[in-house]
């Protein structure tokens, strides 16, 4: 029922800067909290940065200074600018979402959006 659309991933040169958006599309929900995750070749699913309820940002420590979540809660839409990019910044990138729907509470994730940083 509920979908979460990402779009805004490329190639880009070591230093470069991408955007990453995420809409989800649906009705009859709240959004509780959105995040971006990433998975690099042979390495483990990693938070990257998050909008929980409480509403102060989360950034794993690699990214701190350098990439930017936001949300447009108009447009039910997470975003992720990513500034300064580098090669290790490579990976899959997820767009997570926390969701209400009456009493319930469900977790979503997009198809994933490829960022490749070259050197």
């Amino acid at each position: 029922q509920v979908q979460l659309v990402e779009s805004g991933g490329g190639l880009v040169q070591a230093g470069g800067s991408l955007r990453l958006s995420c809409a989800a599309s649906g009705s009859g929900f709240s959004i509780k909290a959105m995040a971006w995750y990433r998975r690099a070749p042979g390495k483990q699913r990693d938070m990257v940065a998050e909008i929980p309820e409480s509403g102060t940002l989360i950034y794993v420590d690699s990214v701190k200074g350098r990439f930017t979540i936001s949300r447009d809660n108009a447009k039910n839409t997470v975003y992720l600018q990513m500034n300064s990019l580098k090669p290790e910044d490579t990976a899959v990138y997820y767009c997570y979402a926390r969701i209400a729907r009456d009493r319930n509470v469900y977790q979503y994730w997009g198809q994933g959006t490829q960022v490749t940083v070259s050197s």
